[in-house]
C-alpha cells in the first residue's frame, strides 16, 4: 500500500524496517469488527485499531508482536439529528467530516473537537480531544453521551449494556484498551454565526526576546517567529477592545482581525490549506488526504506556574538547534469551563490549576534524519523539566510518548511498570482504569506498548 493512500499520517513510520501487519481488515459494518476480533483471538494475533492514523507513536498500526490492523476508514458515517442536538458518528470518521456534516444541517451548531480535520474520531474522542471550544464546552470526551463498543467476546455494547464504569473509561482512557469503538453519540454545541480570528506574526529577535544568531558569513541561519492566534466567539469590535485591555503589548488592531463563519474558522486553523491564498470550498474538510504529510515527533507538558522570562528566553533559543527540520512550540491556554470540571469526571485529569499546555514538536522530510530530530525534541523536554508540572510530570494520551516507558512484552500485565506512565496520563484515575480493564478484558487481549493492564486473578 503506498503511503499516499495509506492513512499513516506520520512518515517516521513508513520505512522498510517499520513492523508490518500480517493482515489489514477494513470493516464496513459492526459484524466485520466482531469477526476481526474473534478471528484474531483464535489465531493468536494482536489487533491494532486505526481510524485516522495520527497516533504520535504509530501504535494504532505498529506492534512488536505479530498483529493485524482493523482500519476503520470505511466506517465514517455522520448522522446528525438537529432536533435532539445530537449525532451518531462512526469511529472511522474524521473531525473534518464531523464539522462538515453538522454545519450542513445547521451552521449554528458544531462540536468541541480538535483542529486537524484529518484526525479520526476513534482515537481523538477516546483520549480526550481538545480544541477551539474547550474553554466553553470542555473536551470532545466531555460531550459524548453514548457509544457502541465491540468487546473481547465480540459482543456489541452500548452505554446501558456496558455500564457506567466502562463508559467512563472509554471517554479519555483510550478506547483501544477495552475493545473496538464502532461509533460515538455526541452532544452538539451552539456556536455563533460569526466568529472573529486573528493570527499575528512577530519576529522574536526584533522584539529582543531572543538573541540574533548568525553564521560565520554574517547571514541569519534561523529566524524565530511567534504567532499569536485567537478565535473569539463574537464580533471584531469587542475582540479589539478586550485585547487592548488585557494584552495591550500585542497591539491588536481591527485590520489584524477577520470575521468568519464558524466553519471558516475551522478551515482557517485546519493546517491543510493556506486560507489567505487558496480558493477552496468547505468540502476540503471531507478530504482525508488533505494537507502535506511529514515525519514528526511531539512531546507535551502542562504548566501550572509562570515560567520565568529568563528561562523562557533559553527555551526559545533552543529552537536554533533544530537546523534542518522545523522546530515549533505551542502554548495553548486552559481555563474557562475546564477549571470547573472535576478531574475524575472522565479519565482525562488535567483541569483546574493548569495554566496552559506547552508542546514541542519537530517536523522533517527525510527518514534517515529521524533520530536527530527526535533527540532535539527530547533535549527541549529535558531542559524544561524544572518549569512544568511535577510528581508526576503530566502527559496527554493523544500525544502519546513512549519515552515515558513501555510494557515489557514478556510481562504485559505488569502494574508497577504501567503505573509509571499511567499516572502521568491519567493522574488519580489510573487505578480506576485498571479496575475497569480487569473486568472488561481480564486476559489483556487489547494491548499495546502503553496499555492499561488488568490485575491478576485473586489467589484463593
Amino acid at each position: 500500500m503506498s503511503v499516499l493512500n495509506s492513512t499513516i499520517q506520520n512518515l517516521r513510520f513508513t520505512s522498510d524496517t517499520t513492523p508490518k501487519p500480517l493482515v489489514i481488515v477494513t470493516p464496513s459494518n459492526v459484524s466485520h469488527i466482531q469477526a476481526s476480533i474473534l478471528c484474531s483471538k483464535k489465531v493468536g494475533l494482536q489487533i491494532q485499531t486505526r481510524s485516522g492514523g495520527h497516533d504520535a507513536e504509530g501504535l494504532s498500526y505498529i506492534s512488536q508482536v505479530p498483529f493485524a490492523i482493523a482500519d476503520l476508514r470505511n466506517m465514517h458515517t455522520v448522522k446528525v439529528d438537529i432536533h435532539s442536538q445530537t449525532a451518531w458518528v462512526e469511529a472511522g470518521a474524521t473531525l473534518g467530516e464531523v464539522y462538515y456534516w453538522i454545519n450542513e444541517m445547521n451552521e449554528n451548531f458544531s462540536f468541541p473537537g480538535g483542529y486537524c480535520p484529518t484526525v479520526g474520531v476513534g482515537g481523538h474522542f477516546s483520549g480526550g480531544g481538545y480544541g477551539a471550544l474547550m474553554q466553553n464546552y470542555g473536551l470532545a470526551a466531555d460531550n459524548i453521551i453514548d457509544a457502541h463498543l465491540v468487546n473481547v467476546d465480540g459482543k456489541v455494547l452500548d452505554r446501558k449494556s456496558m455500564g457506567e464504569d466502562l463508559f467512563w473509561a472509554i471517554r479519555g482512557g483510550g478506547g483501544e484498551n477495552f475493545g473496538i469503538i464502532a461509533a460515538w453519540k455526541i452532544k452538539l454545541v451552539v456556536v455563533p454565526s460569526k466568529a472573529t480570528i486573528f493570527s499575528v506574526k512577530k519576529n522574536m529577535e526584533i522584539h529582543g526576546l531572543v538573541k540574533n544568531i548568525t553564521d560565520n558569513h554574517g547571514k541569519n541561519k534561523t529566524t524565530v517567529h511567534g504567532y499569536f492566534s485567537s478565535i473569539f466567539l463574537g464580533g471584531v469590535d469587542s475582540l479589539v477592545d478586550l485585547m487592548n485591555k488585557s494584552f495591550p503589548e500585542l497591539g491588536i488592531k481591527k485590520t489584524d482581525c477577520k470575521e468568519l463563519s464558524w466553519i471558516d474558522t475551522t478551515i482557517f486553523y485546519s493546517g491543510v490549506v493556506n486560507y489567505n491564498t487558496a480558493n477552496f470550498k468547505k468540502e476540503i474538510l471531507l478530504d482525508r488526504s488533505a494537507g502535506k504529510k511529514t515525519a514528526f515527533s511531539i512531546k507535551l507538558d502542562y504548566v501550572k506556574k509562570l515560567i520565568p522570562e529568563t528561562a523562557m528566553v533559553k527555551i526559545l533559543e533552543k529552537l536554533y538547534e533544530e537546523e534542518v527540520g522545523v522546530g515549533m512550540y505551542v502554548l495553548y491556554p486552559y481555563g474557562g469551563i475546564m477549571d470547573e470540571i472535576s478531574e475524575s469526571a472522565i479519565p482525562f485529569p488535567h483541569r483546574a490549576g493548569i495554566m496552559y499546555e506547552l508542546w514541542y514538536t519537530a517536523t522533517w522530510e527525510k527518514q534517515e534524519d529521524n533520530e536527530k530530530h527526535i533527540n532535539w525534541v527530547r533535549s527541549v523536554y529535558n531542559f524544561t523539566t524544572p518549569y512544568v508540572s511535577q510528581n508526576p510530570r503530566l502527559a496527554y494520551l493523544n500525544y502519546r510518548d513512549l519515552d515515558l516507558g513501555k510494557t515489557n512484552p514478556e510481562s504485559p500485565n505488569n502494574y508497577t511498570q504501567a503505573r509509571i506512565w499511567g499516572e502521568k496520563y491519567f493522574g488519580k484515575n489510573f487505578n480506576r482504569l485498571v479496575k475497569v480493564k480487569t473486568k472488561a478484558d481480564p486476559n489483556n487481549f487489547f494491548r499495546n506498548e502503553q496499555s492499561i493492564p488488568p490485575l491478576p486473578p485473586r489467589h484463593h
